[in-house]
C-alpha cells in the first residue's frame, strides 16, 4: 500500500442524481430533499470497488492465486540458490498481507474521503486488520525455508510500535524493529538495504511503487502502463502483484465507452 494524493471523485451515484430530480418535480418536504442530498455522498462513487475488494469470493481467490504462485516462485529461488544462501523477500504489508477495507468502507458509509488518509493513524493504533487470505501460509513456508522476511510499508513510523502489536497478534513470522521498515526513507532505499545484506528474490505488493522506484505516483498513468510492458517478464516471477480496486494512482482516470448508441435489444 501506498499513500497517494486524494482523490476528486468526478461524479455522484446515479441514485442520488434520481433521489434531487424526484424531490425537485415533486416539491417534497425539506426532510426528502435532506435525504436526497444526502444520497449524494461522492465517496458513494467507492461503493463498487470496495464490495469487490472485500466481499466477493474472486477476490479471495486471486489472493490466494497470488500466494500459490508466490510459494512456487520462491521454492525455485531456493532450489537455484541452494539452502545455504541468504535469501530475503519483501512484502507490503496493506493490502497485501493486511485487509483494512473495514476502516474505508466505516470512512465511506460516512461521506468521509478515506483517500486524504486523516483517518489512517487512529486505525494503525486501534484498528484490526484482518490476514489477506493465502498471506499466512505464504510467509510460514517462507520462515521455514530460512528465507529473510522484510515487511516495507508506508505505515507511519511514529505508529511504528502499534504496527508491530498489530503484526505480533496476528501472528506474523519474522516481525522485528529490523524488519518492519515503515516510512521515512523512500522504498526504494528500504529496499536497497535489505539488498545489502541478503540476495533478495522476490517482491509482493499491490501497487507497482511496491516494486521499482520509477512507478512512484507522480508517474503519468501512460508511463506506468509503458513501464509494465518494459517489465513483463517479471511479473508472477519474483514480483507478485495482488488485487487493491479501493485505491490507487488510476482512480480518477477517464474510463474509455464505447461510442456505438445505446441499444437494449
Amino acid at each position: 500500500m501506498s499513500r497517494f494524493p486524494k482523490n476528486n471523485v468526478a461524479t455522484t451515484t446515479l441514485i442520488g442524481l434520481t433521489a434531487l430530480s424526484i424531490a425537485a418535480s415533486v416539491g417534497a418536504d425539506e426532510s426528502t430533499q435532506d435525504a436526497a442530498e444526502s444520497a449524494l455522498c461522492e465517496q458513494a462513487a467507492y461503493t463498487m470497488g470496495l464490495r469487490y475488494q472485500q466481499q466477493s469470493a474472486e477476490v479471495a481467490a486471486l489472493q490466494r492465486q497470488g500466494f500459490a504462485l508466490a510459494t512456487l516462485r520462491l521454492e525455485q529461488q531456493i532450489d537455484r540458490h541452494g539452502e545455504d544462501a541468504d535469501l530475503a523477500i519483501i512484502t507490503d504489508l496493506d493490502e497485501t498481507v493486511l485487509d483494512n477495507s473495514a476502516l474505508l468502507a466505516r470512512d465511506m458509509e460516512q461521506c468521509h474521503d478515506y483517500t486524504t488518509w486523516d483517518t489512517w493513524r487512529h486505525w494503525e493504533r486501534e484498528g484490526t486488520p484482518g490476514v489477506i487470505p493465502g498471506a499466512m501460509e505464504f510467509l510460514e513456508f517462507a520462515d521455514e525455508q530460512g528465507v529473510a522476511i522484510y515487511y516495507v510499508s508506508d505505515r507511519y513510523q511514529e505508529n511504528k510500535e502499534a504496527t508491530l502489536a498489530t503484526l505480533n497478534e496476528l501472528g506474523l513470522p519474522q516481525v522485528s524493529d529490523d524488519t518492519v521498515l515503515l516510512l521515512g526513507p523512500p522504498k526504494q532505499e528500504r529496499r536497497d538495504l535489505v539488498e545489502e545484506n541478503h540476495t533478495l528474490v522476490m517482491l509482493l505488493g499491490d501497487t507497482l511503487h511496491d516494486f521499482a522506484e520509477e512507478f512512484v505516483s507522480k508517474v503519468p498513468l501512460a508511463d506506468q502502463h509503458a513501464r509494465v510492458e518494459e517489465h513483463a517478464e517479471r511479473f508472477g516471477r519474483d514480483w507478485i502483484v495482488f488485487p487493491n480496486a479501493t485505491y490507487g494512482t488510476w482512480s480518477d482516470a477517464p474510463l474509455e465507452p464505447w461510442e456505438a448508441p445505446l441499444e437494449t435489444d
